[in-house]
C-alpha cells in the first residue's frame, strides 16, 4: 500500500521488553520505553493505512468528518482509559490529535 506505511504483517511487537518490576536501572526503563514507543509508531502507521483506505472509500467530501462518531469514540476511549488506570484527559488529547489528521 502506498505512503510508506508498513503492511499489517510487518508490525513487530517486542516480547523482550522487561516488565516494570523487572527493571533494575534507569537504563532498563529507558530501553523499555523506547521499545514501546517503537511499537506505538508501528501501530500508528497501521492505523494510518486504514484511515487512508477509508478516505478512498468515502463517496462524498462531507463524509470526511463525522463529529458524532468522534465524540462516541472519545467517550468510549476515556472509559477504557479509566479502566486501565490511565489519565483520561491525556487519552482524549492523543486520540483527538490522531483523528484530527484523518481524511
Amino acid at each position: 500500500m502506498g505512503g510508506g506505511a508498513p503492511s499489517n504483517d510487518s508490525v513487530k511487537i517486542m516480547p523482550d521488553i522487561k516488565a516494570p518490576a523487572a527493571c533494575i536501572s534507569k537504563s532498563d526503563i529507558r530501553t523499555a520505553i523506547d521499545g514501546l514507543d517503537e511499537e506505538l509508531l508501528q501501530i500508528f502507521a497501521r492505523r494510518q493505512e486504514y484511515v487512508r483506505r477509508m478516505a478512498q472509500l468515502k463517496q462524498h467530501p462531507d463524509e470526511a468528518f463525522d463529529a458524532q462518531r468522534i465524540e462516541a469514540m472519545v467517550v468510549s476511549l476515556r472509559g477504557r482509559a479509566e479502566q486501565l488506570g490511565l489519565d483520561k484527559d491525556q487519552v482524549d488529547t492523543v486520540w483527538r490529535a490522531l483523528m484530527s489528521g484523518a481524511p
